[in-house]
């Protein structure tokens, strides 16, 4: 069988570029696209077998790109769901050209300019403010766009902020590691598939066996995610509550709610409820449960996965 088909947000060595490698193992082809948008037409097209797309950061919160697609209000996505998720812990990284500074040099003085993805700069202020303060900082479109700059400067003293995973990439050495203001700054991504591709349903247990953490997990965790857009009458009072108040009914805890424009009128949204919940000879059917309550009382429910949930929680 032809090896899976793995699109991710490019470019090479971003941390979308490591979570899939984390995900899928190295025996899959992935895939680097250029923005959101091409990697869920790529999947809706049948052009790769799977996607991995960042959902939310533990600092930053949700990725707006990712939750407009899910929501889709042009119906260009339908055969995309989630199934499945990765947690990425983010660690930045000080990277500079080969042999630049001696090992263990902390004096940074002879850098004039820093690049990274505007994210990271939010991510690493503590760092910024004790060794590079006034230094020029440059907007780049990827953590990963900037180590290939430095990498390709032969004259200009320069950093970037990035990834261990980018320094290996992009032949660079690694001047100061874990520089986050914090160790737990965690990102989500969202593993989807085409539900209508023969190829993808013969597939999906190839990729839930494929990696160790994967394979950890599925042997510990029986929690399940779920994943249901809707949009409700603005003009009915309590219509929002009485939508959440079936997932609670049918023993579903919500982990997390948002809404975006639905582009249909204006002020008028898609809500997107993501629930988790253990399968129990009682709730076996929640999901299908929740999804008939919801016809009730909102406008265009969709399911839009069921997955493991992989989160450990303390």
């Amino acid at each position: 069988m032809e090896p899976l088909k793995v699109a991710f947000l490019g470019p090479v060595a971003s941390f979308s570029h490591q979570a899939a490698v984390e995900s899928f193992g190295s025996s899959a082809e992935l895939l680097p696209h250029v923005s959101f948008p091409d990697a869920f037409a790529a999947l809706q097209e049948g052009k790769v077998d799977y996607a991995i797309i960042p959902c939310e950061n533990s600092t930053n919160g949700s990725v707006v790109q990712t939750l407009d697609l899910l929501a889709d209000p042009s119906g260009l996505y339908s055969d995309v769901k989630v199934c499945g998720e990765h947690y990425l812990t983010v660690h930045h990284c000080l990277l500079t050209r080969k042999n630049l500074f001696p090992p263990g040099q902390r004096d940074y003085s002879a850098i004039t300019k820093l690049y990274t993805h505007p994210q990271a700069w939010g991510q690493c202020e503590t760092f910024l403010e004790r060794s590079f303060k006034g230094i020029e900082r440059q907007d780049v479109s990827s953590t990963s766009k900037g180590a290939e700059i430095v990498s390709k400067e032969t004259t200009e003293r320069c950093g970037a902020i990035a990834s261990r995973f980018a320094a290996e990439h992009h032949g660079l050495d690694v001047s100061e590691e874990n520089i986050e203001d914090k160790a737990n700054n965690t990102t989500r991504f969202l593993v989807l598939r085409n539900v209508s591709s023969e190829r993808t349903s013969q597939l999906i247990t190839q990729y839930a066996n494929g990696s160790p953490a994967q394979r950890r997990t599925s042997a510990t965790q029986t929690a399940q995610k779920t994943l249901i857009s809707f949009m409700i009458r603005q003009d009915s009072p309590g219509a929002l509550a009485d939508a959440l108040l079936i997932f609670k009914n049918c023993g579903m805890n919500l982990t997390s709610i948002n809404s975006r424009p639905s582009q249909i009128r204006a002020w008028k949204y898609v809500f997107l409820v993501e629930g988790q919940y253990i399968p129990t000879s009682e709730n076996v059917d929640a999901v299908a449960k929740i999804l008939d309550g919801l016809q009730d009382v909102t406008e265009g429910c969709r399911h839009l996965g069921t997955w493991a949930d992989q989160l450990v929680y303390v």
